[in-house]
C-alpha cells in the first residue's frame, strides 16, 4: 500500500497524543497525580496539541477535504466515522479535565470523572483507528490478530514514555514511571518483531485461481489491464525494495524501541539533570522510530487487488 505521509503522521502523532491523555485520565481516576498545576497541564496541552495536529493532517489524504464532516454521518457501518465521532466526543471530557484541573489542581470529584471520561473516550478512538485497518479482510497483514493490541500498545507506550518526559522536565520524575515505560517499550518492541515475523510467513487469502473460480493449473495474466499506472497501482500495487525494507525494520527497532528502553532503564541512576535529558530523548527517538515503523506497516501492505494486475 502507498505510505501516504499524512496518514503516516496522523497515525503515530494521534498514537501517542490519545495515549498520554488516558494515562492522565486514569491517573486522575485514580488519584495518583502529582500536586501543582503545571506537570498536569503542560501534559494536557502536548496531548491536545499531538491529536489536534494528527487529525489536521488526515485531511491531507483527502480528494475533497473539505467535505471531511461528511464522514460523520456513516456511524454506522464505517470505522472510520466512528473513529472521528469518538475523536470529536473525546474532546469533552478532556476539556472539561483541562479546566478543572486549573481550577481545582486536585484529583477529586467532577475532575476524576472527567479524566476518566477522557481516558475511556482516547481508548475508544484509539480502538476504531485500529479497526479502519483490521477490519479490511483484502489487506492479509492488517487483518490478523496482531493489528488491534499492536495500536493499543504503542499508544500506551508512546504515551508513557511522553509522560515520563513531560513529569521529569516539572521536577516531578518516578523511578517506577521510567522502569515501566522502558518495560512497556520493551513489551512493544516483541510484539513488533512478533507482528514481522507473521507477516513474512503470510500467504496472500486469494490467488489468481481462487479469483476467477478456474481450478486445476495455474493461472497467469498476459498483459496488465491499463497501458499506464493508474490509481489502484498507485495506491495499492506500491512495493518496497527487501533491502530496504530490512535497513528500514533496524531502524525502526533501534530509535523506537532500543535507545528509548535503554535510556528509560538508566535514567533513574542518573543526577536529576542528565535524568531530564534522557527522558525528553527517549521520547524523541521514539516518536521518530514509530513514524518509520507505520510507514513500514502501510509501505509492507499487500491488496489482494493486485492479482488483477499479474501480482503474486
Amino acid at each position: 500500500m502507498h505510505p501516504a505521509y499524512s496518514v503516516i503522521f496522523f497515525t503515530t502523532s494521534t498514537g501517542a497524543g490519545y495515549g498520554l491523555l488516558a494515562l492522565l485520565g486514569l491517573m486522575s481516576l485514580l488519584g495518583v497525580l502529582p500536586a501543582g498545576l503545571w506537570p498536569v497541564l503542560a501534559g494536557l496541552g502536548l496531548a491536545f496539541a499531538l491529536i489536534a495536529g494528527g487529525l489536521l493532517s488526515s485531511t491531507g489524504h483527502l480528494g475533497r477535504p473539505e467535505r471531511a464532516w461528511r464522514a460523520f454521518s456513516q456511524w454506522r457501518s464505517s470505522w472510520l466515522s466512528r473513529e472521528g465521532v469518538c475523536a470529536v466526543l473525546t474532546f469533552v471530557p478532556g476539556t472539561l479535565f483541562g479546566l478543572g484541573w486549573i481550577v481545582t489542581q486536585r484529583p477529586e470529584g467532577w475532575v476524576a470523572v472527567a479524566g476518566g471520561g477522557a481516558a475511556l473516550g482516547a481508548v475508544a478512538t484509539v480502538y476504531c483507528t485500529a479497526m479502519i485497518y483490521a477490519s479490511l479482510k483484502p489487506v492479509a497483514q492488517w487483518h490478523s490478530r496482531f493489528t488491534l493490541p499492536g495500536y493499543l500498545i504503542f499508544a500506551a507506550m508512546s504515551g508513557l514514555v511522553l509522560l515520563n518526559a513531560v513529569f521529569a522536565v516539572f521536577g516531578q520524575a518516578a523511578s517506577i514511571l521510567s522502569i515501566a515505560a522502558a518495560v512497556l517499550t520493551l513489551a512493544g518492541w516483541a510484539w513488533k518483531r512478533a507482528t514481522w515475523q507473521h507477516d513474512d510467513a503470510l500467504n496472500l487469502p486469494a490467488t489468481a485461481n481462487s479469483a476467477t473460480g478456474l481450478a486445476g493449473g495455474r493461472v497467469q495474466s498476459i498483459e496488465w489491464p491499463h497501458s499506464e499506472e493508474n490509481y489502484l497501482l498507485k495506491e495499492m500495487g506500491f512495493r518496497v525494495a527487501r533491502k530496504h525494507r530490512d535497513r528500514l525494520r533496524l531502524i525502526a527497532q533501534a530509535l523506537a524501541f532500543a535507545v528509548p528502553a535503554a535510556l528509560l532503564a538508566i535514567a533513574p541512576l542518573l543526577p536529576v539533570p542528565a535524568a531530564v535529558a534522557a527522558g525528553i530523548v527517549a521520547a524523541l527517538c521514539q516518536i521518530a522510530g514509530l513514524l518509520v515503523e507505520r510507514w513500514l506497516f502501510f509501505a509492507d501492505a499487500k491488496h489482494t487487488v493486485m492479482l488483477y494486475y499479474g501480482r503474486t
